[in-house]
């Protein structure tokens, strides 16, 4: 089995699209789409189910896989995120993924961290950006980079970072990129935790422990036909008795908006969670209905 092209630096990959849409016009296609999954690699089933979906609806599929400093605030998550290269390559040669771009923090970063960046407004300074401040700037500005140099017609996003994906389709719109977004729905495991590269730094009680967000948002979800109070309160009350998880917010947004839900909103809302547990910080979001 042939496993997919990795390019390390901008011309190389740049380079390497054009030869494959250069072979597939060949083969037959006319107009053969390019899909780009964003990662920052420490693949898991939830990467691979982002890549089979890019890879129903497109004729070349590339991954990047790019560890972001600049999304991180804190020197010690940076170092501390999982990475495995090789491992990442053999699991998307299994996939049938045609190129993995894996650049260097020089190459993507030549004079250190951008002087221009993406900023997102008021949604990337709650939630997610009130507890990591800077972290939305980081994610839109690497996000455009990639969009600039692969240049794919359509990029996929998985529903976990809900946040991210809301603010990524703003960019997009806002700033007139000619590509299409498609959202993945979360993959969880058995026991309903979210696949996340960061689950593997839980430890046995963590992990048990961890299963308190997803049950917390099945709690909202159950509740939700009572309101807003009602959802919150199930979920607050789902996470009662984990001492290891400590909770940094717990709310229910308007999916058109981010914005919190008016206490007599009805139909589709998100509600969205994020804790660290044992000291590894998680986040999940699931789609309720308010009645």
């Amino acid at each position: 089995m042939t496993g997919p092209v990795v390019a390390s630096d901008i011309d190389a990959i740049r380079s390497a699209v054009r030869t494959a849409r250069a072979a597939a016009a060949q083969r037959g296609t006319p107009t053969p789409r390019v899909a780009l999954v964003p990662t920052m690699g420490a693949l898991h089933d939830g990467h691979l189910a982002l890549v089979r979906h890019a890879a129903s609806l497109a004729d070349i599929v590339v991954v990047s896989i790019f560890v972001n400093p600049l999304q991180f605030g804190q020197p010690d998550d940076l170092a501390l995120y999982p990475r495995d290269l090789e491992a990442d390559v053999a699991a998307l040669a299994g996939e049938g993924v045609d190129l993995v771009f894996a650049p260097t923090e020089r190459a993507m970063y030549p004079d250190g961290p951008t002087v221009v960046r993406v900023t997102g407004g008021p949604v990337a300074n709650d939630l997610e950006g009130r507890s990591r401040r800077g972290h939305f700037e980081g994610v839109l500005t690497v996000v455009a980079k990639l969009l600039n140099i692969v240049g794919p017609d359509v990029v996929v996003f998985g529903q976990k970072d809900a946040q991210q994906v809301f603010l990524v389709k703003r960019m997009v719109r806002d700033l007139d990129f000619p590509v299409t977004v498609e959202v993945v729905e979360t993959v969880r495991e058995s026991d309903g935790l979210a696949l996340s590269s960061r689950n593997r730094r839980l430890d046995p009680r963590a992990r048990i422990a961890a299963r308190a967000l997803s049950s917390a948002l099945e709690a909202a979800a159950s509740a939700a036909d009572r309101g807003v109070d009602a959802a919150v309160a199930a979920a607050q009350s789902a996470l009662m008795g984990e001492p290891l998880v400590q909770l940094d917010y717990l709310a229910i947004v308007d999916p058109a908006t981010f914005q919190p839900v008016d206490d007599d909103h009805r139909g589709r809302a998100l509600a969205v969670i994020a804790a660290t547990v044992g000291g590894t910080r998680l986040i999940d979001n699931e789609l309720i209905v308010l009645a």
